[in-house]
């Protein structure tokens, strides 16, 4: 049976419906069950396969603007069903949608181009995420989403747990809490067959160490973090829990649309000037949107909803951000380095006038069309800098299922 919508992103309702009927279809085999509800009261659903103590946890939805994780999933539930190889000494277990909330605010489930992917543009402040939360936020004041998914982590003490993310330009990149010798290689196969280029500098990643072109593991807590002024720091993320037991957190990034300038390893000739460079444009980009806010602000109804919530947390990143990178670059600073650089450059006023543009429309507010034409303007200006080809969907989720089981049995073969 096929689980997948054709050519289109899943909504969340869609992903329990196809669990539902995989676990109709399979129910000696497949469980379903709510493992807790979100702020706004939407169930969070785990899906189960197998029965095999060992356990692998794959979570989907963590960020609304990461829509591939969800087609993702159901492809890598109907492939465990099917292939009784993957189930023979492990189950599987996939958090359908870690923050269902913001997958209802995130309203592009088939985009055409970036200024469409951007027009329905969510991803709230890091205090709301589910993962990151823990790194901003006291534990007495996490989110109900993020005290599910740590309730799952531990009922199941999983040896992996994978996290499925994305990126809306770039190239497809691993992040690992520890090391899984081995997957460098499966890794990079796949994504060469599948012409997805490989993020070999990710700016998520910047000075950490790599066991192969785009897979980056975590340095050790207490390291020197490569961009002191952001706030959600991943040691201190979800990512880490599944450590108490033994276990680690691989985060499978894949693109929506690839650029091939994301993956020249060539050490870039001039990395501070870019970087001053960029760090200048950024701030000028943010401030264009800041004065947008300002005028607007008075005229807004209180009290801010979350896409305003998330567009002005996003806002106050920039200034922070700017002066860590004109501080200076990382040690051998590459061409793709400086790409990721320039691209998060690009995205973060991006993003924040694309969430700013949603509530004045909302509002009706006679700033929206010039707001409009800086997101449409940015959205063009980033997909042409970095000459944006579409990853057919098919191919996002297949490269990230291959990356999920090949991360399983390497990762199982470290633990045995």
């Amino acid at each position: 049976m096929s689980l997948l919508p054709e050519h289109r992103y899943p909504s969340v309702i869609e992903l329990v419906s196809s669990a539902r009927a995989l676990t109709a279809h399979r129910p000696a085999l497949c469980g379903l069950k709510q493992v807790g509800v979100s702020r706004a009261g939407r169930p969070l659903h785990l899906l189960s396969v197998g029965h095999a103590p060992r356990a692998v946890l794959v979570v989907a939805g963590a960020h609304a603007n990461e829509p591939t994780g969800g087609s993702t999933l159901l492809a890598l539930a109907e492939r465990v069903v099917q292939e009784r190889e993957l189930r023979a000494d492990t189950s599987w277990h996939f958090l359908l949608c870690a923050d269902p909330d913001g997958a209802s605010l995130h309203v592009t489930p088939a985009p055409r181009t970036l200024l469409d992917y951007h027009l329905g543009f969510f991803r709230p402040a890091g205090p709301e995420q589910p993962e990151w939360s823990p790194s901003v936020l006291p534990p007495d004041r996490l989110p109900p989403e993020t005290r599910a998914l740590t309730r799952v982590i531990d009922e199941l003490r999983p040896y992996l747990q994978v996290t499925l993310h994305g990126t809306d330009l770039g190239g497809s990149w691993v992040q690992l809490t520890k090391d899984i010798p081995g997957l460098a290689e499966p890794f990079a196969k796949s994504a060469a067959e599948l012409h997805i280029p490989v993020e070999t500098g990710a700016s998520d990643a910047a000075g950490w160490p790599a066991s192969g072109p785009g897979v980056h593991v975590m340095p050790a807590p207490g390291s020197d973090a490569a961009y002191p002024s952001m706030p959600d720091d991943a040691r201190h993320s979800t990512w880490y829990h599944a450590h108490r037991y033994g276990g680690l957190t691989a985060v499978v990034e894949v693109p929506m649309w690839a650029s091939d300038l994301v993956d020249d390893p060539a050490p870039h000739p001039a990395p501070v000037a870019a970087l001053r460079h960029l760090a200048g444009r950024l701030t000028r980009d943010a401030t264009q949107v800041e004065r947008i806010l300002a005028e607007a602000m008075p005229r807004l109804p209180g009290p801010d909803g979350p896409l305003l919530r998330a567009a002005k947390w996003a806002l106050e990143l920039v200034p922070g951000l700017a002066g860590d990178w004109v501080h200076g670059p990382p040690p051998d600073s590459t061409m793709a380095y400086i790409g990721s650089v320039d691209a998060f450059g690009r995205r973060l006023p991006l993003r924040a006038a694309a969430m700013l543009l949603r509530v004045l429309q909302e509002a009706d507010d006679l700033a929206a069309p010039r707001l409009q034409e800086l997101v449409a303007l940015w959205s063009e200006a980033f997909a042409e800098r970095f000459r944006a080809r579409w990853v057919p969907l098919e191919h996002q989720v297949e490269h990230q299922s291959r990356t999920v089981i090949a991360a399983a049995r390497h990762a199982r073969d470290r633990a045995a």
